[in-house]
């Protein structure tokens, strides 16, 4: 195999990568709180050939001295896009809508393999019963919603109705006239690119955090005590996807070009090693 075919195979199999990205954001185009990515790219391993060894003779040449050979690109980096969705009203006193970029509300994640605490910009909160007077606030997918201390979120009690501060204060209204009040919690991401999908929705620290060297008030900072007044959450609305329909069409269809280019090399390759072979 010559070395057209190396750079157009390598090339292929990062654009393919590429295209899961951007068909990821296309299928949550309509997730509550989902954030896009975005991918870009670097050169693989290149050589240099110098092929003219007298540099006297290079005189007035106006380009580098000479050819630099690559095999192909890579994806570099799948950033996540932290910019504000567009907030649509609902009407509904458990929906809760971040207006400010990077803060996430705090869940648990429960699974086979143990429970793990998550962040989602999905404020769409639901009640599970989990006795006759006691009730749990929980995501959409049954998540437990967290407190400022990390505690899930209970109610006892029958409730009238609720409140949502804009500083993330969830407060219950009891038909016997009391009420029962709970910061939720909340965090600012610093640096998103720290963070994994962990599907549903969700993002997470990775398993790895320990060979990171990084220390995780570097990647998110808890609003709890004084910093809760830099929470901003509008109550009965929820934030839409940040995906643009048209920027990721115009995208793919760009990836359908380069991905035929590139494919269209292979066949070049194939011709001209064949017309070679065929000499006689």
């Amino acid at each position: 195999m010559n070395r057209t075919m190396i750079t157009a195979t390598n090339t292929l199999s990062q654009l393919q990568k590429q295209m899961d990205i951007v068909s990821n954001n296309m299928a949550n185009i309509d997730t509550t709180g989902y954030k896009r990515r975005e991918a870009s790219f670097t050169d693989l391993l290149f050589q240099q050939f110098n092929n003219q060894h007298n540099a006297n003779a290079e005189g007035n040449r106006l380009t580098p001295n000479g050819i630099r050979q690559g095999v192909g690109a890579k994806l570099a980096q799948s950033k996540i896009v932290m910019s504000q969705g567009s907030i649509k009203d609902t009407g509904r006193a458990l929906d809760a809508a971040f207006t400010k970029e990077g803060q996430y509300f705090r869940v648990l994640e429960q699974s086979e393999n143990g429970s793990a605490i998550r962040y989602t910009r999905d404020g769409a909160f639901y009640l599970s019963p989990l006795s006759d007077t006691e009730t749990m606030v929980v995501t959409g997918n049954g998540y437990p919603v967290l407190d400022e201390n990390n505690n899930p979120i209970t109610i006892s009690g029958r409730v009238n109705d609720y409140e949502i501060t804009t500083n993330g204060r969830l407060i219950a209204k009891m038909e016997n006239g009391g009420t029962s009040e709970f910061n939720l919690g909340v965090v600012q991401v610093n640096k998103p690119q720290f963070l994994e999908q962990k599907g549903g929705n969700l993002l997470g620290l990775p398993e790895n955090m320990a060979e990171l060297n990084v220390p995780m008030n570097e990647i998110l900072t808890e609003l709890n005590g004084p910093m809760r007044n830099q929470v901003s959450i509008q109550q009965r609305a929820l934030e839409q996807s940040n995906v643009d329909m048209s920027k990721e069409m115009t995208d793919l269809i760009n990836l359908q070009r380069a991905y035929q280019f590139q494919s269209r090399s292979v066949s070049i390759a194939d011709q001209m090693m064949g017309l070679v072979n065929g000499i006689r």
